[in-house]
């Protein structure tokens, strides 16, 4: 009987400590705290996210999760109750993402902020979840080994029997053609020494050019200098000006004396007799003595 009494002793202790131990953990726990529910919305896969699982805002522990269930109205859609410090505000620009836990797998709520909102979300508000940087190198990793599988189906088409020919003779002919350059470019050598001298003369020509182009300066230096040809010139032509007026005027005179010995010539052409006896008196007029009219002499 004795051992019955310790026994039950043994287990009513045991009992009661066990039910201390879970007042002072949900004391500690601060499961007396407030919190406010709100549902996080995803077409993504949630793998690694439990019930209980933590909700961090800003990298700070603010709640846990509640639920995790199909959107009965949408079944494309999960739905993930959330339960949040009351001393939390959250804007309606606030997003979700999945976090994880080192190398575990397990996942966790992270909540962001673009900072752009103004107005506070209210109980049960739908956050949309977006895909964590995880998904993305996933999501991109997928659709690189989607591209490299067509990448290699297409290579393997155009790697054909029928292509392996083309390429073999496209090379063949390539490896002609470099034969063929090098027998032109054989030829083009002395062409290329020509030029080269060609170029030599060339320059040796234009350093003449310059020195001739140096005597001409000097040359044209000494004509614009102080009774030089340029001066001298221009006292002839000032010389040669003051003549000209004198040269016209006695050009007029012997114009004036020609026309006098063209009459003269005239008068001896009508009258030769005018050189022995002198000019002859003009016939008289009318009414003067000694005029016969013209019907007389009919």
């Amino acid at each position: 009987m004795e051992n019955r009494a310790h026994a039950l002793v043994a287990g009513i202790f045991v009992i009661f400590l066990s039910i201390a131990i879970a007042l002072v953990t949900v004391w500690f726990s601060g499961s007396n705290i407030q919190r406010i529910d709100y549902l996080v919305v995803t077409k993504e896969s949630v793998s690694g996210l439990n019930p209980q699982s933590a909700v961090h805002y800003r990298g700070v522990n603010i709640g846990k999760v509640e639920n995790i269930e199909f959107d009965p109205e949408n079944p494309q859609q999960i739905l993930v109750r959330i339960s949040v410090n009351e001393n939390v505000i959250l804007r309606n620009s606030t997003y979700a993402q999945l976090g994880y836990q080192g190398v575990t797998g397990l996942a966790y709520i992270q909540l962001n902020d673009d900072g752009i909102g103004t107005d506070q979300l209210a109980h049960d508000t739908r956050i949309p979840m977006r895909r964590s940087l995880l998904d993305e190198v996933a999501g991109s990793g997928q659709d690189l080994l989607t591209n490299v599988n067509q990448l290699v189906l297409k290579m393997n088409h155009l790697l054909n029997d029928e292509n392996q020919d083309q390429v073999f003779h496209i090379l063949h002919n390539i490896q002609k053609a470099t034969r063929n350059f090098d027998g032109i470019a054989g030829h083009l050598q002395p062409v290329l020494t020509s030029f080269t001298e060609l170029t030599t003369e060339s320059a040796t020509l234009v350093k003449r050019l310059d020195q001739i182009l140096g005597e001409i300066n000097i040359t044209v230096a000494k004509i614009n200098q102080k009774d030089g040809i340029f001066d001298n010139l221009s006292q002839s032509t000032q010389e040669l000006a003051m003549t000209i007026p004198e040269l016209r005027n006695a050009s007029h005179s012997i114009a004036r004396s020609s026309h006098h010995f063209d009459k003269v010539l005239h008068q001896l052409e009508e009258n030769p007799q005018s050189l022995l006896f002198g000019r002859p008196s003009p016939l008289p007029g009318p009414g003067e003595a000694g005029f016969v009219s013209p019907k007389e002499y009919q």
